[in-house]
């Protein structure tokens, strides 16, 4: 019994079987459009889709701080909040709690 006569090789005996398999194997790995490619390009789709989300979000925040800051009383109440500025007939006390303190070492 030869290799040729084999049963598990009849069928690679049509040559059309056989451009079909090269074929599909080309297409599914080596292609410019291949399965791989189009994997990669789906993951970089749904990475930009997120950022694309990231971004919308940061807008719209960007767009509520605009906003506040449109007002005179949007301007002072973040320059209080955030400068700690201050009229000059007023004093301001600031209180931190433990937990935003920073913990020191015990040597000092």
């Amino acid at each position: 019994m030869g290799i040729l006569n084999h049963k598990y090789l009849k069928p690679f005996k049509n040559i059309y079987l056989l451009v079909f398999i090269v074929f599909a194997i080309w297409m599914l790995f080596f292609d410019a459009h291949s399965l791989l490619f189009h994997h990669e390009l789906n993951n970089d789709i749904e990475e930009l889709e997120y950022q694309k989300e990231h971004y919308k979000n940061e807008i719209a925040k960007d767009n509520k701080a605009i906003k506040d800051l449109s007002t005179e009383e949007g301007i002072e109440r973040t320059a209080r909040e955030n400068y700690y500025m201050k009229k000059p007939d007023e004093d301001i006390f600031i209180i931190e709690y433990e937990d935003s303190i920073a913990k020191q070492d015990k040597d000092e």
